[in-house]
């Protein structure tokens, strides 16, 4: 990258839990505007480095800096103010509220009402909405929309546009694609290349190689709770991954 230094860097991270190491010395760097697949079998160790990253689990060893503050034993909440996001599988929002709504969920917008009551203020969180997912160039036809009546890509574009909307610096998508068809998939790789236009860096953990081979700049590839390659995207192809991930690589 352009920029030689990491907005996140994990160095030397380890945890256990019990008798099980489930991250092993694990180095770990993420630059300004760059996509990282995380890549690797059921129980490698992606979904733990990620929670250490994002203060769910907090390492026995080593240390994480974000934009060079230590955040190694910062609380969840502590390190979503930094501006670290994580969006998971189930996206975690709401399907009885609007496009607004759910931008604003937990800190929602409201305004006086003839001057005694405050209620929801929706035409300013729908209006916001609007802004933050013309940034990422998405056209959802109403944002008065029920969260349940969108497709799977559009409610990848509202969890997205809401990270953006508090401020994300760092985007972390666990599996975005893995419960879409095909044209839902392209809208949401397009997302993360939009992300990418913006400088936001992304890491995405996958079992999806074609996805991650589209858009990512470097792939990450974790076997045993280790980092086992660490390869930009001029090196890697589907084959190669495949046998890191499997351990085909380390015998060869």
């Amino acid at each position: 990258m352009t920029n030689p230094t990491p907005i996140l860097q994990a160095k030397q991270v380890s945890k256990f839990f019990g008798g099980l190491t489930a991250l092993d010395k694990v180095d770990f760097e993420v630059y300004p505007g760059e996509v990282v697949a995380l890549l690797g079998d059921n129980g490698a160790g992606k979904s733990t480095l990620i929670k250490c990253v994002s203060g769910v689990y907090r390492p026995e060893h080593g240390e994480i800096f974000f934009n060079d503050q230590n955040i190694t034993h910062h609380s969840p909440a502590s390190i979503r103010d930094l501006g670290i996001e994580t969006i998971y599988q189930d996206l975690a929002l709401a399907e009885n509220l609007d496009v607004g709504g759910n931008v604003f969920l937990g800190k929602e917008k409201k305004r006086n009402f003839l001057g005694l009551l405050r209620v929801l203020d929706d035409d300013f969180m729908r209006s916001e909405a609007a802004q933050v997912l013309e940034r990422l160039d998405i056209h959802i036809p109403s944002l008065k929309q029920k969260l349940v009546n969108l497709s799977g890509g559009q409610r990848q574009a509202v969890a997205i546009a809401r990270a953006l909307y508090w401020n994300a610096k760092l985007l972390i998508m666990d599996e975005p694609t893995a419960a879409l068809g095909v044209p839902e998939q392209r809208k949401v790789l397009a997302l993360v290349r939009s992300l990418r236009e913006h400088n936001i860096p992304v890491i995405i953990i996958s079992h999806t190689m074609q996805d991650v081979l589209e858009v990512a700049d470097r792939m990450v590839v974790m076997r045993r709770g280790r980092v086992v390659a660490n390869l930009p995207r001029s090196q890697a192809d589907a084959e190669i991954l495949v046998k890191h991930i499997v351990g085909a690589a380390e015998v060869a």
